[in-house]
C-alpha cells in the first residue's frame, strides 16, 4: 500500500519536477503537456495508460488536440504518494 508523502518530500518533488504545481484546495499535483499534434498527445496518453494499468494507479487527465492536462493524487492515502512521483517521472521522461 502507498504511503503519503511528507511535506519535505512534496517540496523535493516540486523542486525536481519542472512544470508540476500543487492543486489549490486538494493534495494533488498538476501539469499541462503540449505536443506537436494530436497523434503525439494520444501516443503519450497510450504509453502512460500502459504504466497506469501496470501500477494500478490512474491519472486524472483531459485532452484536447495537442494538449494533455494531468492531475496526480493517490486516493488511497488522500494525498500524494510515491506512486505519483513515479508516474510524474515517467511522464516527464517520455514527454521530452
Amino acid at each position: 500500500m502507498a504511503t503519503k508523502l511528507t511535506d519535505k518530500e512534496k517540496h523535493e518533488f516540486l523542486g525536481g519536477h519542472t512544470g508540476w504545481s500543487l492543486v489549490e484546495g486538494r493534495e494533488a499535483v498538476f501539469r499541462r503537456f503540449q505536443f506537436s499534434d494530436f497523434n503525439e498527445a494520444f501516443g503519450f496518453m497510450a504509453r502512460v495508460a500502459l504504466l497506469a494499468d501496470k501500477m494500478d494507479h490512474h491519472p486524472e487527465w483531459f485532452n484536447v488536440y495537442n494538449k494533455v492536462e494531468v492531475t496526480l493524487t493517490t486516493h488511497d492515502v488522500d494525498g500524494l504518494s510515491e506512486n505519483d512521483v513515479q508516474m510524474a517521472d515517467f511522464m516527464d521522461k517520455i514527454a521530452e
